[in-house]
C-alpha cells in the first residue's frame, strides 16, 4: 500500500476574552500572585463566557486552521476532537463541530479522551488515516472549557486551569520525510485517581449527595502528579529524539503541554534545550489541557518560532495517567 506523509497544513487557535488574573484569585482563595508564579509560572488564564462552550471555541480554532491551510470545511475527510469537557456526553463534540462547520458530506467525526495528552493522541490517530491513504485532510482539535469543572474554593486546582481551543489540519503529502515522523503513546491506569472527576459517570451518577459533596469538580493530587510529570516528560523527550536520531541542536522547538513551568524547565534542561527553543505561554493562558499544545503550536507558527523544514517535538502528559510525544518535520 502506498504511504503518504501527514503534514501540518495549517493551525488555528481561540482564547476567550475574559481574563482571570492571580490578583483576582487572591479574592477567592487563600493564595497570592507570588506564590502562584513561583510554583507554576502562571500569571493569568482565560475563562469562557456563559454563552461559550467547547464546541463554539473549537469552531473558531478550526476555521482559523482551515483558513491557514487554504482549505474549506468540505475538503475535510475526518474530524477528531480531543477534550475532557465535551458539550455533553452525547453526541460527540466532533459531530457538533461537523454540523457547525456546515459540512454536507457525511465524513467521520469522533471525540478522543486522553486529558492533557489528548491532542497528541489525536494527532497520531489522524496521521495514521493520512499515512494509509484513507484520508487526504484531517482536522484535529484540542478544546476545553475547564472552568466548568474547576472548584473555585480549592486553591490547589483553581489557580491552574483555563479555557481555550487549538486546531491543526493534517494533509497528505507525497514526501514521507515531511510531517509526523514518529509518535509514542503511553498510559498507566494505576495512577488514575491522581487527576479525576469522581462523579457524573456510570460508576457514580449525579445525585443530590454527589452535588452537595462537590464530587463533580476536578480533583488532583498535586505532589504525585508533579513527580510523575517530571520523570515522564524527560523520558518522552529523550525517546522522541532517539526515534528520529535527532540531537537537541537539530530540533528547532519543543512544544510541551503547558502544565507547570518548573516541570517544563526540568525536562527540557536535562535534555540540553535552552529556553529560547522551548515554547512557553503558560504565564498567559494557564493549563488548558488538550488545548494547550495546539494553542502553543499555533502561536509558534504564527510568530515565526518554527516553520517549513524545522524539526519540532510535541510533548504531553495528563490524567489517566497518560503521556504522548510526536516528532514532526514541518
Amino acid at each position: 500500500m502506498r504511504r503518504f506523509g501527514a503534514v501540518i497544513k495549517g493551525t488555528g487557535s481561540y482564547l476567550p476574552q475574559r481574563c482571570l488574573s492571580n490578583a483576582d484569585l487572591e479574592k477567592l482563595v487563600d493564595t497570592s500572585d507570588d506564590w502562584i508564579v513561583q510554583r507554576t509560572g502562571i500569571r493569568e488564564r482565560r475563562l469562557a463566557e456563559t454563552s461559550e462552550s467547547t464546541s463554539s471555541m473549537a469552531l473558531k480554532a478550526a476555521r482559523a486552521a482551515l483558513d491557514a491551510a487554504h482549505l474549506t470545511p468540505e475538503d475535510l475527510d475526518l474530524i477528531i476532537v480531543a477534550t475532557l469537557t465535551p458539550d455533553m456526553l452525547t453526541p460527540s463534540t466532533a459531530c457538533i463541530l461537523q454540523h457547525q462547520l456546515g459540512i454536507q458530506r457525511h465524513i467521520g467525526a469522533f471525540d478522543l479522551g486522553a486529558a492533557c495528552s489528548g491532542f497528541v493522541y489525536a494527532l497520531s490517530v489522524g496521521s495514521q488515516f493520512i499515512g494509509s491513504g484513507a484520508c487526504k485532510h484531517v482536522l484535529v482539535v484540542g478544546a476545553e472549557t475547564l472552568s466548568r469543572l474547576v472548584d473555585y474554593t480549592d486553591r490547589g486546582t483553581c489557580i491552574l486551569f483555563g479555557d481555550g481551543a487549538g486546531a491543526a489540519v493534517l494533509s497528505a503529502h507525497d514526501d514521507t520525510s515531511l510531517g509526523v515522523q514518529a509518535f509514542s503513546l503511553g498510559a498507566d491506569g494505576s495512577g488514575g485517581e491522581f487527576i479525576h472527576v469522581p462523579a457524573g459517570g456510570s460508576r457514580t451518577p449525579a445525585s443530590l449527595e454527589t452535588i452537595a459533596s462537590r464530587q463533580h469538580y476536578l480533583k488532583m493530587n498535586g505532589r504525585e502528579v508533579y513527580k510523575f510529570a517530571v520523570h515522564q516528560m524527560t523520558v518522552s523527550l529523550e525517546k522522541a529524539m532517539l526515534d528520529c536520531q535527532l540531537t537537541a541542536q537539530q530540533v528547532r522547538l519543543v512544544i510541551p503541554h503547558q502544565s507547570n513551568v518548573r516541570i517544563i524547565d526540568s525536562a527540557t534542561e536535562k535534555m540540553g534545550f535552552p529556553r529560547d527553543r522551548v515554547m512557553v505561554n503558560i504565564d498567559r493562558y494557564g493549563n488548558t489541557s488538550a488545548a494547550s499544545i495546539p494553542i502553543a503550536l499555533d502561536e509558534a507558527m504564527r510568530t515565526g518560532r518554527c516553520g517549513s523544514g524545522d524539526w519540532i517535538i510535541l510533548l504531553a502528559f495528563g490524567a489517566g495517567l497518560t503521556w504522548a510525544s510526536a516528532t514532526i518535520r514541518l
